[in-house]
């Protein structure tokens, strides 16, 4: 993943981390990596209704901004919920003081949960959050991991 995404780094900027992969990528192009892929931004569901469940394409994410992602395998996990989260919250003056324009978190999970996942953590204000309803942006990313074992499914790596 990380060559792939090191030989197609143009048009947006992203920071991606992947320490449970062994790979960063600085300047890496997402949006080509994963084309046709789009990310639900954590919403209610009256918030659903009335955009139509609309979804956000990548390249309105990425396309000429300065992105951190990180990803999680879903919302309310430990770790994911008492480290990860509020490490970025904690750090999100430093990260835009470097020129950062947005930091966001994607989980395989629907905006919903992920909206109340974020609500509760109180750090929807900091870092914007999407759903990846069905995994297609993880899978295209090869960030898939089946933790059916765990009861969670087919989710996604967390890097970071």
């Amino acid at each position: 993943m990380a060559s792939a995404l090191a030989r197609r780094a143009r048009g947006s900027a992203a920071v991606l981390w992947g320490a449970a992969r062994g790979f960063a990528s600085v300047g890496s192009d997402i949006v080509s990596v994963a084309p046709g892929v789009s990310l639900q931004k954590a919403r209610s569901w009256d918030e659903g209704v009335a955009t139509k469940f609309s979804t956000t394409p990548l390249k309105d994410i990425f396309y000429g901004k300065k992105v951190v992602i990180f990803g999680l395998p879903g919302a309310y996990t430990g770790v994911c919920s008492q480290a990860h989260v509020p490490s970025y919250k904690n750090n999100i003056d430093k990260l835009k003081a470097k020129g950062i324009d947005s930091v966001i978190c994607v989980a395989v999970n629907d905006p919903y949960v992920l909206n109340g996942w974020a609500e509760k953590l109180q750090a929807k204000d900091a870092i914007e959050f999407y759903g990846d309803f069905d995994g297609s942006f993880h899978k295209s990313l090869d960030l898939e991991i089946d933790l059916s074992a765990a009861l969670l499914g087919r989710r996604s790596h967390s890097f970071h």
